[in-house]
């Protein structure tokens, strides 16, 4: 059995705080994260995702200057998935360290899957972050 968790890195090369005010902002996800949703909208306080699993729920960890991203997914039957991201300084640049944890059920070909899944979010975050593309 793999590990329970694998943790997904890509260096940035922009400011920890520019990162992560970027990747706070909720209408982001949409942009960098296209995998959980096409479409991102705000019901009152909650932030929703329209992903193909259905209207998605997600909540960032309050604004903090930790760099901690730490996020609730919860999809449309009530099932909740809490996701570690963080966002630190690496020399000129960052990082952004995401924890894909296993769930109960989980194969090690489906963690594997979500962790390259994440993989190519990161690095398409990298590219907007950079490039501005």
């Amino acid at each position: 059995m793999a590990s329970d968790s694998v943790q997904v890195a890509e260096r940035i090369g922009r400011a920890a705080a520019d990162v992560y005010d970027y990747v706070a902002h909720p209408p982001h996800i949409a942009e960098w994260a296209p995998g959980l949703g096409d479409r991102v909208e705000r019901d009152g306080d909650d932030w929703y995702v329209h992903s193909p699993m259905g209207r998605v729920r997600v909540v960032f960890a309050p604004r903090n200057e930790f760099g901690v991203l730490d996020h609730e997914v919860t999809l449309p039957g009530g099932e909740r998935f809490y996701n570690p991201l963080r966002v630190v300084g690496y020399g000129d640049g960052s990082e952004i360290v995401f924890t894909v944890r296993r769930w109960p059920g989980m194969s090690d070909a489906e963690l594997e899957r979500d962790a390259a899944a994440v993989s190519a979010d990161l690095r398409r975050l990298k590219q907007i972050l950079e490039t501005g593309e």
